[in-house]
């Protein structure tokens, strides 16, 4: 465990969208981090010291007690590994890894080094998820339906990798679904069929529908899709014995019975840097991968059924 009073230093590797809108804003905000280093291939952070990759930050920054891994899962396990091996407690954006089993092992390395390992799944913090999982908890729920919609040309303008074996698809998103299902529901679901609609052009589904089942038997329907313009929806809805429950706004707002119970603004990733520094300081890990092994699930019983060919209209021709 860590002095309870001196902030953590923390070192961040990749400074993408998601790190300048998310991480560094709520690293500011959380007292008990200290970032201190930046390594990124591509970007430079204003006024900390910058490094070309986790190698040279782990070398040049030895003082560094925590790395965030803000990159794409593929390479993941490689840069992990090495932050662990050099003593540091490493949190994981989402999804944790590009497969099940290379989190399985970041898992043992952080057990027999004594560190942290914090898989993180930043909509499990939204607003809405601990009351909707208290609700649900009470009742008797008839089916729950996801529609988890939106604009892949808005969010991942010209990332490629996202397009390849190991980023995901469309489940880069509906994976946040996920993570949300598997917080609130009060059993574990399993996927029964897929079906996953990959563009001609790439190696990773635009859409993808799939059908789950509870343990007690009542139907979870989910319907992903990247090529939704104009507003975007990212909604949970649960049929329940005392009324129907709905998240929307990825959590952010939840209604029941149709009344309003919560509407709120975003502060996902202050929550997940408040819990880092909790399990650092307790000695504790936290690695969930219950939303990875449904997307898993979904790849490996679904349907492949070819669409027509994507191109990111957030690229100049």
């Amino acid at each position: 465990m860590t002095d309870m009073q001196t902030p953590i230093t923390l070192g961040l590797v990749g400074l993408g969208t998601i790190a300048r809108n998310q991480h560094l804003p709520a690293l500011a905000a959380t007292p008990g981090l200290h970032l201190v280093a930046v390594a990124s291939r591509n970007a430079r952070h204003e006024s900390l010291p910058n490094f070309h990759d986790i190698d040279a930050l782990l070398a040049g920054a030895p003082d560094v007690a925590a790395i965030t891994l803000c990159t794409p899962p593929q390479g993941r396990f490689v840069q992990a590994a090495a932050a662990i091996r050099a003593g540091k407690h490493v949190m994981l954006e989402k999804p944790p890894g590009a497969s099940v089993s290379e989190v399985e092992a970041l898992i043992r390395l952080a057990e027999a080094a004594g560190v942290t390992l914090y898989a993180s799944w930043h909509s499990r913090a939204a607003a809405a998820v601990e009351e909707a999982r208290g609700f649900l908890a009470t009742t008797k729920i008839r089916r729950v339906e996801i529609t988890w919609k939106e604009d892949v040309c808005k969010w991942h303008p010209g990332q490629e990798w996202i397009w390849q074996p190991g980023g995901l698809g469309v489940f880069d998103p509906g994976i946040n679904a996920l993570s949300i299902l598997t917080q609130i529901l009060p059993e574990g679901v399993y996927p029964t069929a897929a079906v996953l609609n990959y563009p001609a052009n790439k190696a990773a589904p635009i859409a993808a529908e799939v059908t789950m089942e509870s343990a007690s038997a009542y139907p979870v329907q989910a319907v992903f899709d990247w090529r939704q313009t104009g507003p975007q929806t990212w909604d949970i809805r649960a049929e329940t014995d005392a009324g129907e429950l709905l998240m929307q706004d990825g959590g952010a707002r939840l209604s029941i019975g149709g009344e309003a119970r919560i509407v709120a603004q975003d502060q996902e990733y202050e929550r997940l840097y408040a819990q880092f520094e909790q399990l650092i300081r307790t000695g504790q890990s936290d690695v969930d991968l219950a939303p990875l092994k449904l997307v898993a699930d979904a790849f490996l019983l679904g349907e492949r059924r070819e669409v027509e060919p994507f191109f990111d209209r957030s690229i100049a021709p």
